[in-house]
């Protein structure tokens, strides 16, 4: 992480405070893009979102599309709250599906303080915060919610690898993009790959120890 461990956590809230579009929006479709195992969705269902990353084109129509291909994860899960892992870590993945916004501003730029902006803050800080709960319940640590949220102001003692990792990725992803904006939308993909191996492991481990 940033700096150090604590910093880099307490980074990755400020970053969204701060995000521009893209990064807001590219927080969004990253978190979800590492959640797909947990949907049974294929590698590449999100790959047609990442490509409205550059200039915010297309968006609606491959979100759209996206929400179809998922569909049929929704008939399988329960609200966050029951005591299924599985089936919670996919309602906290549907909740980023859920909250994506459907138009994006064009070219990817909207007012401090408009509607658009919120509307992308609300969904990276939903998408954060619900990829955090996806990788606690996946490892199994029994940290509740809002001890989950905690770790994203910098408290890491005891922190599960699932979760350390999923952390690391989220600032990096911001940095990046703040960094060097559209330029490192690949990086943020590779990422988010990366990410998304790792779950999808996860995921098959449980699967088998059942």
């Amino acid at each position: 992480m940033h700096n150090s461990a604590k910093g880099g956590v307490m980074g990755l809230v400020d970053l969204i405070a701060i995000a521009d579009e893209r990064a807001l929006a590219a927080t969004g479709v990253a978190c979800l893009d590492r959640c797909l195992p947990v949907l049974g969705g294929a590698d590449e269902a999100l790959r047609p979102l990442w490509s409205s990353l550059t200039d915010g084109t297309g968006w609606s129509d491959r979100l759209a599309a996206a929400r179809t291909a998922l569909k049929d994860a929704g008939t399988r899960v329960a609200t966050p709250g029951k005591q299924d892992p599985e089936d919670e870590a996919r309602a906290f993945a549907l909740r980023m599906l859920a909250y994506a916004p459907d138009t994006l501003p064009p070219g990817l730029s909207a007012p401090a303080g408009s509607a658009e902006r919120r509307a992308l803050h609300r969904w990276a800080d939903v998408c954060s915060l619900a990829a955090l709960h996806v990788h606690n319940l996946l490892d199994a640590t029994g940290e509740t919610p809002d001890a989950v949220a905690a770790r994203r102001s910098g408290r890491l003692d005891g922190v599960s690898p699932l979760v350390q990792g999923e952390l690391r990725r989220q600032t990096e992803i911001l940095e990046l993009l703040a960094e060097h904006g559209s330029g490192a939308l690949r990086q943020a993909l590779e990422l988010s790959t990366d990410g998304r191996r790792i779950l999808r492991a996860a995921v098959s481990r449980r699967a088998r120890a059942r």
